[in-house]
């Protein structure tokens, strides 16, 4: 009976476990739920913003928004790079929570505050994207979009009447919209001097926080607390249009910003070379601070004169005494051909005592190389009478020299009631030439002009050149000339030179406004623009 029951239970349930699967097939087959659609298929193009974000959450900015570019080149680099920038962030912050850590326990009266492990894990930040603003200004601005998961062990033990307490930081998640602001920007590597961060919106901060290895997030209302608490916080230090400032150089030095004016008067010379077949000499004296992209002053011409005086005044610019040189040099002028140079030398600023007048005569040489037997034979001597009067220190401190915002002072020496007119002739943008386009710009102040350099063969060029005109009074009723003209080529027979536009600018709102950085739109061209920014400094 046994062996029978056995086999009829086995066959019993190899029956039902069949039949079981063939009703099963059959009903899967035959019959359809009725909660279930067929999936519909549309082009995303089809969606709107609310149901992209359905279906793809984190879908990244640069998609949705056209102003974010992608920017996967820097989450490479970050994610290569992020194992340096750890330990450098880690010690950065540490140097900035000393301060804060030192005032909150003389505060509470802890006796120590100490950071037992500060690392922020292997995962680094990812940018959804990022905005760039192009401005007028000296600066660049950036606006990218961070999303960081991280797993720091970041652990703070606290020391109270003889007690210890250990508290851990774990599961940090940040999203934030930060501004990004490099300014004034510098022809000095890494050029800028200054990293300004300002957050656009309240970050969202999301951590674990753990007291002697117990959850305190899991206290209720606690979470919700600490959340608003630090938006709040954070907020009220960084929130636009609060900042966090970064120095990373002195920008006077790194822009070669004036520190002082270099007073110049140009007495005589005596016993210069005679050059003229027919006659003496017509000398006259050529003057330039060296690393100044400013061309030469020059003295009058004195006819047939080899013992000439002139008495002529100049003023020049100092940006860096310790390297700088006035660089001299008399010409005998022709009528004909290339003048020849009698003579040459040189001053160094970092031998002149400052607001001192120093009267000296410099014996004229034929090269600035000291070991040139040429320089042996006589060439006359010229005498000068200069003086270097650097800008007071406590002065430049109260303007503020290193915000690109804020208008110099004068320099010394500067006439009573007058002061200096400080151009920059940025960029120009859109240009165009009839049979060529090397543009350069000319500058006319009463009588008085300037030219920067030229650029060739470029529509949108970028000269970044600096002038500086001396006023006895202020200009309130002149105006600047500026016009814009392209250099005909070498080979360039048959067109010389155009004009492709030009601009003349009142000096009114320079004096009541201070400076005034703006695009003016040139006459007599069809789109050609120039960017040119002024200043009145006063004494």
């Amino acid at each position: 009976m046994g062996v029978v029951s056995t086999v009829l239970g086995f066959s019993g349930f190899g029956f039902g476990f069949s039949a079981g699967i063939v009703i099963g097939y059959y009903l899967f087959i035959y019959f359809q739920p009725t909660d279930v659609k067929d999936v519909k298929v549309r082009p995303l193009l089809e969606y709107d913003s609310v149901s992209l974000d359905a279906i793809l959450p984190e879908i990244p900015l640069w998609v949705k928004n056209p102003d974010y570019d992608r920017i996967d080149w820097l989450n490479r680099f970050v994610e290569m790079m992020w194992p340096y920038l750890n330990k450098a962030i880690c010690r950065t912050a540490l140097e900035i929570a000393k301060p804060i850590i030192e005032e909150n326990r003389q505060k509470y009266k802890l006796e120590s505050i100490e950071f037992e492990s500060l690392t922020l894990g292997s995962l680094p930040p990812t940018f959804q994207g990022m905005k760039v603003y192009v401005t007028e200004e000296q600066e660049l601005i950036m606006e990218p979009s961070l999303k960081w998961a991280a797993n720091p062990n970041v652990t703070v033990v606290v020391k109270a009447y003889g007690l210890k307490a250990s508290v851990q930081i774990v599961d940090l998640q940040v999203f934030a919209s930060p501004r990004i602001t490099l300014k004034p920007l510098v022809p000095t590597f890494p050029c800028f001097a200054k990293i300004l961060v300002s957050l656009m919106e309240k970050p969202h901060v999301d951590f674990g926080l753990k007291l002697l290895g117990a959850d305190l997030m899991a206290i209720p209302g606690l979470y919700r607390f600490v959340q608003e608490t630090i938006k709040k916080q954070v907020a009220s230090m960084y929130l636009w249009p609060k900042t966090l400032e970064v120095p990373i150089m002195d920008p006077s030095k790194a822009s070669k910003k004036p520190v002082g004016i270099l007073l110049v008067k140009v007495l005589r010379a005596q016993n210069l070379r005679k050059k003229d077949l027919l006659g003496k000499s017509d000398p006259y004296v050529k003057l330039k601070m060296s690393d100044d992209k400013l061309p030469s002053k020059k003295t009058t011409v004195k006819r047939s004169n080899l013992n000439p005086e002139w008495n002529e005044d100049f003023k020049f610019v100092v940006t860096d005494p310790e390297t700088q040189a006035l660089e001299i040099n008399v010409f005998d002028w022709e009528q004909v051909g290339k003048h020849e140079k009698m003579g040459m030398n040189n001053i160094l600023l970092k031998e002149l005592p400052p607001d001192e007048t120093k009267v000296t005569t410099l014996n004229l040489l034929k090269t600035m190389d000291p070991n040139d037997i040429q320089n042996e034979k006589s060439r006359g001597q010229l005498t000068l009478e200069v003086t270097y009067k650097p800008f007071k220190e406590e002065d430049m401190e109260k303007e503020g020299i290193d915000s690109a915002d804020v208008v110099e002072k004068a320099p010394d020496g500067t006439p009573a009631g007058g002061g200096l007119l400080y151009v920059v002739v940025h960029e120009a943008q859109d240009l165009e030439g009839k049979h060529h386009t090397n543009p350069y710009a000319k500058i006319i102040f009463k009588g008085e002009e300037k030219k920067t350099k030229v650029i060739k063969k470029n529509r949108d060029p970028r000269w970044e050149d600096e002038f500086e005109f001396v006023c006895e009074e202020p200009p309130v009723n002149d105006k600047l000339h500026v016009e814009v003209l392209s250099k005909a080529p070498k080979k360039g027979l048959i067109h010389g030179k155009e004009t492709l536009g030009y601009i003349d600018i009142s000096l009114a709102d320079v004096i009541s406004n201070k400076r005034i950085n703006e695009k003016y739109h040139l006459i007599d061209s069809k789109n050609g623009q120039i960017q040119i920014e002024m200043q009145w400094r006063t004494s």
